[in-house]
C-alpha cells in the first residue's frame, strides 16, 4: 500500500480513499518543509528532499497532518504524534554554522537575562530589509531570521524581537485537532515578562507603521 493511501486509512478507517495521490520530493524547500495541493480529485504532496531518508512512520504522520489541513477535518493518530515529536527535536541534529556576530550578541544578552544562559544558540541570520516581518523562527533549519531593519534600531527593540523568536525555539508549538498553535496563552504570558514589553510593542508598531508608509510611497 502506498504511503498516501495508508495515511488516509489511518485517519479515516471507515472511509474509502477517493482521490489520486501523488507524492514528490523537491529541492526548493528549506529544511523539512512540505505542502499539499488539492486539484479536483488529486492530492499532490510536495516534500523537501530532506524527508527522503526519514522513517515511513514519521512521513505518514506528516502526510496525515497535511491531509487534515487540506480537507479541513479533525483527526489524530500515533503517526501524527511521531511527526510532531520529530519536528520538535530536529534542532538537536542540525548544524549551527550561520551565526551572525551582531545577532549573536543580542542572543547572548537575552539568553543570560531570560533563559539563565541555558538555551542553545540556533542559526542566526539577517533576512530582507522588511518592516512587515521583523523576525521568524524555522523549526526545520533551527534558524532565527531577523529583518535587517532592526540592525538600525535601539538594541532593546532588537532584543525584544529576538526574545520572541527564542520563545518559539524553546516552547515549540502545541498541536490539537490537526492544527499547530504557536502563540498560545502561555506564550503570550511569557512574552510579557520582557522588561518594558508594552513600550517595546509601541516601538515595534512605529516601525511597522513606517514600513506601511514606505510601501505606499513605492507605489507612487
Amino acid at each position: 500500500m502506498d504511503m498516501i493511501t495508508e495515511a488516509f486509512r489511518g485517519l479515516f478507517p471507515d472511509r474509502a480513499f477517493l482521490y489520486e495521490g501523488i507524492l514528490k520530493y523537491s529541492g526548493r524547500f528549506k529544511g523539512y518543509n512540505a505542502n499539499v495541493r488539492l486539484s479536483r480529485k488529486t492530492m499532490i504532496f510536495s516534500l523537501s528532499k530532506r524527508w527522503r531518508p526519514v522513517s515511513r512512520e514519521i512521513k505518514i504522520g506528516l502526510i496525515q497532518e497535511l491531509m487534515v489541513r487540506i480537507l479541513k477535518e479533525r483527526g489524530h493518530t500515533s503517526n501524527i504524534d511521531m511527526y510532531n515529536y520529530f519536528m520538535k527535536n530536529l534542532h538537536m541534529g542540525i548544524v549551527k554554522d550561520r551565526q551572525d556576530p551582531f545577532l549573536m550578541e543580542s542572543f547572548n544578552r537575552v539568553n543570560q537575562e531570560y533563559f539563565m544562559g541555558m538555551l542553545e544558540a540556533p542559526n542566526l541570520v539577517f533576512g530582507k530589509k522588511s518592516c512587515r516581518k521583523l523576525g521568524s523562527y524555522d523549526f526545520g533549519t533551527d534558524t532565527i531570521t531577523i529583518s535587517t531593519v532592526l540592525r538600525e534600531t535601539d538594541p532593546e527593540v532588537l532584543d525584544y524581537v529576538m526574545y520572541h523568536e527564542m520563545l518559539h525555539k524553546k516552547h515549540k508549538f502545541r498541536h490539537c485537532n490537526g492544527r499547530s498553535y504557536h502563540h498560545t496563552a502561555e506564550f503570550r504570558q511569557k512574552e510579557k515578562k520582557f522588561k518594558d514589553s508594552e513600550l517595546m510593542e509601541q516601538r515595534l508598531k512605529q516601525i511597522l507603521k513606517k514600513g506601511s508608509f514606505l510601501s505606499v510611497f513605492k507605489g507612487i
